[in-house]
């Protein structure tokens, strides 16, 4: 059986996938039970050669996922090109941490003893992978746990099947092991038992999530049921502050590519932009003429910055957001409702505590301009939030901008830089309603390893009994 997965701008069939079963989900868990030992036993820089392969192979499908991905889920080319770049370098990255992956010897107290901490491969890794960056959270769910030496399941989005099943064909054509590498698409009325099966399959032993807050919370009891780690990576409501000796210019800038960019569909982007008394005025005026600035358009054409949002339901939320907002006093400056699902860059302005927009996560191409009295009253905005993700803020003093940085809650926070920004080597990750665990660079070698202690007695013992 298969399922069919509609473009959003055309309504028609962009890509078909096969409709697994949970019976299928657990067919795949245990050819990837089998696949492990193999994989495990080979010496890091045989690993590391087949997955700079990979990385390769990824993009050597260049045209094939800029297609996928306009296709699937409305992306520019643009959007597409730079999830192909980063996620090269993610399994270049991984690559390079087979030979990091130690231990180390720890002074024991016992004489003639010779204990040693060592990390070993856990198993099974499940990933399972949102539609908004494709290839990079597809790419960033398996490359790192491949590295420790982990087999992997990569649970597909239902939204973007093909784009993900390009990355395993990428992976597989490297010459990685049988059972190595290993794909699960379902259709969308039976993801939560293909999920649910694969999380509760004895094999599987550790699972990476990205994707909502409401569905990680799911996942993470599903997980804790059988005593299964998790690494969570969620929602956002990223805050952007401007303080009053910020470069004005620097910070619309990062202020639009942060609320902006893809859409503003990012776990990132900036949703909150506190710009303080002194400079709010301006600085809203100039931001709003930057958004006015950014046309959108049909990413096929290639033409506008801004492309599809990834579907309808996007589009009404995004109205709802606007309607409730502009009801309860807030002033819209740029764009504003949208028809279809190509959607204008929106600006509102003026909002307040009462308001959906200030809470809620839109996921669209809409941001709200929260105006603080001060530095301290900004500091107490942006930590007005469950989410905890991605922060920024803006000032000529690097001191104080380090200042304010340590006191914002969330698991990542850019001094006079964008909220938007992702690097390989990086410890990615949020705290509160944005999830828990860190993936990339030596982080993730901890999230994907076991932690043994391993003993070696040198000398007779001698014991009380």
């Amino acid at each position: 059986m298969f399922f069919e997965r509609m473009n959003p701008i055309t309504d028609r069939v962009a890509s078909r996938a096969t409709a697994m079963s949970a019976a299928d989900a657990r067919a795949v868990a245990d050819r990837a039970a089998a696949g492990c030992k193999a994989w495990a036993d080979m010496g890091p820089n045989a690993r590391r050669a087949l997955l700079s392969k990979a990385a390769e192979a990824l993009e050597e499908r260049r045209e094939q996922f800029v297609q996928a991905m306009t296709d699937e889920v409305g992306a520019t080319a643009g959007w597409a090109l730079f999830n192909l770049m980063l996620a090269a370098g993610m399994v270049r990255e991984a690559a390079a941490l087979t030979t990091r992956i130690g231990g180390e010897v720890i002074p024991s107290d016992k004489p003639g003893c010779l204990a040693l901490s060592v990390r070993e491969p856990v198993g099974v890794v499940l990933g399972i992978a949102p539609w908004n960056a494709p290839i990079i959270l597809g790419v960033r769910a398996i490359a790192t746990p491949l590295a420790c030496g982990n087999a992997v399941i990569l649970k597909a989005s239902e939204l973007c099947p093909r784009t993900h099943e390009l990355i395993i064909e990428a992976f597989a054509s490297a010459g990685l092991p049988a059972g190595v590498v290993n794909l699960v698409t379902n259709a969308p009325q039976d993801a939560a038992e293909v999920v649910g099966t694969l999380i509760d399959h004895p094999a599987v032993r550790r699972i990476n999530f990205t994707g909502s807050t409401a569905v990680g919370r799911i996942i993470a009891r599903r997980c804790a049921e059988s005593l299964k780690p998790c690494l969570l990576e969620l929602g956002g409501k990223a805050p952007l502050i401007v303080l009053e000796d910020a470069d004005l210019e620097e910070a619309v800038k990062a202020a639009a590519f942060g609320a902006f960019m893809n859409q503003g569909q990012i776990c990132m982007s900036t949703e909150r932009i506190i710009p303080v008394a002194a400079i709010a005025d301006e600085f809203t005026a100039r931001f709003a003429a930057k958004a006015r600035s950014l046309a959108s358009g049909d990413p096929r054409a290639g033409n506008t910055p801004l492309g599809a949002v990834v579907d309808r339901r996007t589009v009404e939320h995004v109205n709802a957001l606007i309607d409730d907002a502009v009801a309860a006093g807030a002033r819209v400056l740029a764009g504003g409702k949208a028809e279809d699902v190509i959607m204008p860059a929106t600006v509102v302005d003026g909002v307040t505590q009462k308001m959906r927009l200030y809470r809620e996560e839109s996921f669209g191409p809409i941001v709200a301009i929260i105006r603080a009295a001060d530095e301290t009253d900004a500091i107490r905005v942006a930590n007005d939030s469950e989410y905890g993700l991605s922060a920024a803020v803006f000032t000529a003093d690097a001191a104080r901008g380090l200042r304010v940085a340590r006191q914002i809650r969330s698991g990542m926070c850019h001094i006079n830089g964008p909220t938007v920004h992702d690097e390989a080597q990086m410890p990615f990750g949020g705290v509160g309603a944005s999830g828990y665990g860190r993936f990339g660079g030596a982080a993730g070698i901890d999230e994907f390893t076991e932690l043994r202690w391993i003993t070696i007695e040198t000398v007779p013992g001698q014991f009380p009994i």
